[in-house]
């Protein structure tokens, strides 16, 4: 999608962060992760995230896969370019059940949703518009220097996000089963 404008175009999957003080828009596809999209109002600094889980092994990888991480992270960035921490907005997506998978407890969509919108609370960062849960997949387009978003509805269960995000969750699980494992052994 051409946007015109000599709008900057980024593109982020899970793990994604980025952020800018110059004029961009970056589009993102969400199933079950969540983009968190903050801007702050006065310096027109805006930035959005990608992740997969609330928590996770910050040893696999791309620790901004992970909430706490990719939060933080895309804070200290805004704040890098000159936002500022007590002036962010945030705009919430995602957490969508777009995967046929049984939990016990609650399920990734929703710990993701709960995750962000606690920590936002936490931070004292207003959320101004939220679309969480449902069960398509969204495309997010978000403009950082004007906090603008389009967001579409995509059709159906997309099946190259649902393979990505169940790519990762495999992957997750065999993390905690390998710390779970070498946990349980104790040396002397």
């Amino acid at each position: 999608m051409d946007f015109g404008q000599g709008l900057k175009e980024m593109t982020i999957h899970i793990g994604g962060i980025f952020a800018s003080r110059e004029p961009a828009v970056v589009r993102t596809v969400l199933g079950s992760c969540v983009s968190a999209c903050l801007f702050d109002p006065l310096t027109s600094v805006g930035g959005i995230n990608h992740f997969m889980l609330p928590e996770g092994d910050n040893e696999s990888g791309t620790p901004t896969r992970y909430g706490i991480n990719a939060m933080e992270v895309l804070i200290n960035e805004v704040m890098k370019l000159g936002g500022e921490r007590r002036r962010l907005r945030a705009k919430v997506f995602g957490g969508g059940h777009v995967l046929n998978i049984q939990s016990v407890g609650p399920a990734v969509p929703e710990r993701n949703a709960v995750f962000v919108k606690e920590f936002l609370a936490t931070e004292k960062i207003p959320i101004l518009s939220q679309r969480l849960g449902g069960v398509n997949p969204l495309q997010i387009h978000f403009f950082t220097h004007t906090s603008k978003v389009l967001l579409r509805i995509l059709g159906g269960r997309d099946e190259e996000i649902a393979g990505e995000e169940e790519r990762y969750r495999v992957e997750a699980v065999k993390s905690v089963a390998r710390r779970g494992a070498e946990e349980s052994v104790t040396l002397f």
